[in-house]
Order: C-alpha cells, then structure tokens, then sequence
C-alpha cells in the first residue's frame, strides 16, 4: 500500500511539474517576443561596429600569418645552405 501510495505522489508531482514547466515556456514565450523585438533596432545600430570588428580580426590573421612565413623562410633558407653539402656527399657515394 506504501509503494502505491508512493508512485501517485510522484505521479502528482510529475504532473505539478509538467504544468509549472509548461507555464514557464508560455510565459517565455510572451515576454521573451516583444523583448526580441525592442532589441532590433539595437541589434541594427551595433551592426557596424561588428563588421568593423570582424574586418580587423581579419587583418590580424593575414598579418600574423605574413609574419609567420617572413620568420619561417629565412630559417628554411639557411636550412638548406647547411643541409646542401651534406646532401651533395651522400650523392657522390
């Protein structure tokens, strides 16, 4: 009889809060729209400064790679100026 009595508590709970979840998301739903739709014209006044922010983020990852390869070549270069010797003997034997 305790168990049964059990599983209606937590079906009634289940139900309690099925209905509370589901009176949260109706209200979300009515309060969170017109808050949407007052942000507009917010959204479309930021616009700007967001592309403005995405072309320097842009600019800084071609300059960080220019940079990168300036670095790397003359390191490659002297790679093979050192390299090349050895390599020419290993050929020759």
């Amino acid at each position: 009889m305790f168990a049964l009595m059990t599983l209606f508590v937590f079906l009634v709970g289940c139900a309690v809060l099925m209905a509370v979840a589901a009176i949260g998301v109706v209200l979300m739903k009515v309060v969170l729209i017109p808050l949407k739709l007052m942000l507009v014209p917010l959204k479309l006044l930021l616009l700007p400064l967001i592309v403005i922010a995405v072309i320097v983020k842009f600019a800084l990852v071609v300059a960080l790679g220019a940079v990168l390869i300036a670095v790397v070549i003359p390191f490659l270069v002297v790679g093979v100026v050192v390299i090349a010797p050895f390599l020419a003997l290993a050929v020759i034997r």
